[in-house]
């Protein structure tokens, strides 16, 4: 059980162009509204999937003290160059090794789990809560995909899968927030949840 390998090679050696391309997007103003009206300002903060790291310079400019995970080396070393001032640390879902559970106040996983296979989601939708302190909270999303699991013209998968799981895998926590809506970035319908760990 774990990552996509053939989605993680797509990121790997195209990671400057996705960099580019994420960097030249509008801006997330929903996930900016979202995460200033649940987490906890202040609270240390983990970006699972962080990418090339725009909304983990985006997270430490505006109160959320944060560090950002991911899979891809690639990814990590366009966050690096970008934003030499924060930490990035490589570390996959669903296990995230070398994370302790209990330790962050917010978790943002932001259109990451559909890139998984389906033994991985819901493992991973677990393990972002086991990472949560208690009343902390959880911001996560994914691409929705309609039908059938397919792959773009790069590689990259898309699962397709039932929200009603990432439901009942959040059973340890309040639903504060549960909206399919298009993305005020990339325009992509995605499916928003917003949990707080009892």
């Amino acid at each position: 059980m774990s990552g996509d390998p053939a989605t993680l090679s797509v990121y790997d050696k195209g990671a400057a162009s996705y960099a580019d391309d994420w960097h030249s997007q509008p801006p997330p103003t929903d996930l900016h509204d979202a995460v200033g009206r649940y987490f906890r300002n202040g609270g240390a903060t983990a970006d699972i999937g962080c990418g090339s790291g725009r909304d983990v310079a985006w997270l430490n400019a505006n109160g959320f003290p944060c560090i950002g995970y991911d899979a891809s080396e690639g990814l990590l070393a366009e966050a690096r160059r970008r934003y030499p001032a924060f930490k990035f640390v490589a570390s996959p879902l669903p296990g995230l090794p070398g994370v302790a559970d209990a330790s962050f106040d917010n978790v943002l996983c932001e259109t990451v789990i559909m890139h998984l296979p389906h033994d991985a989601i819901l493992p991973s939708v677990k393990r972002l809560l086991a990472i949560l302190k208690s009343g902390g909270n959880l911001y996560l999303t994914w691409r929705v995909t309609a039908d059938a699991d397919f792959r773009d013209g790069k590689g990259r998968l898309y699962a397709a899968f039932d929200a009603d799981g990432v439901r009942a895998t959040l059973a340890g926590a309040d639903i504060l927030l549960d909206e399919e809506v298009a993305s005020a970035s990339s325009g992509k319908t995605i499916h928003r949840i917003v949990a707080r760990k009892h």
